[in-house]
C-alpha cells in the first residue's frame, strides 16, 4: 500500500483515540452528576459552532448541491447517527461502566456487516479467501472484546504509571461503590441499541456520500439538526437550571471535548472514510477503542491489567488485521476487474470506430477523376 492508502487507516485510528479520551472524561462528568441528555446537547452545540465555519471556508461551493433529498438524508443521519446513538450510549454508560460500554461497542462491526448485506454494500463470500477473512476477523474482534469484559484471569505485573491522575481515581472509586444499585443489564442493552443506531447511520451515510460528498458541510448540518433534537430532549427531561450549570470543571471539559473531538473531528473523518472505503471499514476500527481505554485506564486511573485483557487485545488486533486484509484484497480484485473491463471497452470502442470509419469512407462521394478511373 502507498502512503495515500494509509491515510484512511490513520484517520480511523485518530478517531478511536479521540473517542477513548471522550469516554474517560464523559464518565467522570456523569459520575459528577451531569445528565446524559445535557452533555449530549452541549456536545452537538459545540460541534455545530466548530464545523459551520470550516464548512463555509472549505466547501461553500457545494452549498448549491444541497437538495431536498440531501436534507432528508442528513435528517435521518442526525436521528440515528447522533441523537439516538449518543443519547442511548451516554445513558448506558451512566448505568454501567466504561469497560462494559466500550466492550459492547465492539458488536458494531458484526451489526454493520449484517445490515450492509441486504443493501449489497458488503458480500459474505464464503467461497473466497477475502470473504472468509472478513467473517473470521469479525468473530475474533467480537470474541476478543467479550473476553476482555467477562474473563479476568491472573494479574499482569506492570510498572506504575508516571501520569497517574488521583482525581480521576477518586471519581471512579465513588462511582464503583454505587455500581451494585445500578441496572447494569439495562445499561448494557442501551449500549447495544446505540450500536444498532450507529450501524444504520453508516448505511445512510454511505448512500448519501454518492450524491453529496462534502464531509464538513454534511457533518455541520447533522450536528445542527441533532443539537435541536437533543436540546428538546434535554429540556423535557431536565427542566432545572442547575442541570445546565457549568463552571471550570470536568463538566465543561467533557462537553467541549465531546463536541470538538467526539463530534466535530470524528464525524468528519468517519464521513470521509465511509465515502472512500465503505461502512464496514469504518466500523471495524471500533475494537481499538477498548484497547485504548485500557491503556488510558492504566496510565491515568491506575487500573490493573489482567490476562483476559491481554489475550482479548491480541484477538482484537488479529481479527482487525484479518478484516482489513480481506477488505483490501476485495478492493484490489475489484480494481483489477475494472481495469480489464475498461480495456475490453476500449478494444470494442476501437473496433467500432474502425468499422464506422470504413463505412464513412465507402459512402463518401467519389471525385470525377476517381469516377473516370473506375470506368
Amino acid at each position: 500500500m502507498g502512503g495515500e492508502s494509509c491515510i484512511p487507516t490513520l484517520a480511523m485510528v485518530t478517531v478511536q483515540v479521540g473517542y477513548a479520551g471522550m469516554n474517560v472524561l464523559s464518565k467522570l462528568a456523569l459520575d459528577d452528576g451531569m445528565s446524559p441528555f445535557v452533555i449530549t446537547a452541549y456536545r452537538q452545540v459545540v460541534a455545530t459552532l466548530i464545523l459551520f465555519p470550516i464548512a463555509f471556508f472549505l466547501e461553500r461551493e457545494t452549498f448549491r448541491l444541497i437538495t431536498g433529498k440531501v436534507i432528508v438524508q442528513i435528517l435521518f443521519s442526525s436521528i440515528f447517527g447522533a441523537t439516538l446513538n449518543q443519547v442511548l450510549y451516554f445513558v448506558g454508560l451512566k448505568l454501567s461502566t466504561p469497560t462494559i460500554a466500550c466492550a459492547l461497542t465492539n458488536t458494531l462491526p458484526a451489526i454493520t456487516f449484517i445490515i450492509a448485506i441486504p443493501f449489497r454494500m458488503e458480500t459474505v463470500g464464503f467461497r473466497t479467501l477475502a470473504g472468509q477473512a472478513k467473517v473470521v476477523g469479525t468473530v475474533l474482534c467480537v470474541g476478543g472484546s467479550m473476553l476482555m469484559t467477562f474473563y479476568r484471569g491472573g494479574l499482569i505485573r506492570m510498572w506504575p504509571s508516571p501520569i497517574h491522575w488521583r482525581y480521576a481515581e477518586e471519581m471512579s472509586r465513588d462511582a464503583g461503590a454505587d455500581a451494585g444499585s445500578q441496572n447494569m443489564a439495562l445499561g448494557a442493552a442501551l449500549v447495544i441499541v446505540s450500536c444498532l443506531a450507529w450501524a444504520i447511520w453508516f448505511i445512510i451515510q454511505a448512500k448519501m456520500s454518492k450524491s453529496f460528498s462534502s464531509p464538513y458541510t454534511s457533518s455541520a448540518m447533522l450536528c445542527f439538526m441533532a443539537g435541536v433534537q437533543c436540546l428538546v430532549l434535554a429540556a423535557c427531561t431536565d427542566r432545572k437550571a442547575s442541570a445546565w450549570a457549568m463552571g471550570w470543571d470536568i463538566r465543561l471539559a467533557a462537553s467541549v471535548y465531546a463536541g470538538l473531538i467526539g463530534s466535530g473531528l470524528a464525524v468528519s473523518l468517519m464521513s470521509w472514510c465511509i465515502a472512500i472505503r465503505g461502512p464496514l471499514f469504518v466500523s471495524m476500527f471500533s475494537p481499538l477503542l477498548l484497547i485504548t481505554v485500557a491503556v488510558l485506564g492504566w496510565a491515568i486511573l491506575d487500573e490493573k491489567l489482567y490476562m483476559g485483557s491481554a489475550i482479548g487485545s491480541v484477538l482484537i488486533v488479529g481479527g482487525l488485521y484479518m478484516v482489513l486484509w480481506g477488505k483490501g484484497r476485495e478492493i484490489k480484485q475489484l480494481g483489477q476487474i475494472q481495469v480489464v473491463d475498461k480495456e475490453e471497452d476500449d478494444e470494442e470502442g476501437g473496433s467500432s470506430l474502425s468499422a464506422i470509419s470504413l463505412a464513412v469512407l465507402s459512402s463518401t462521394p467519389k471525385s470525377p477523376r476517381h469516377q473516370v478511373e473506375a470506368e
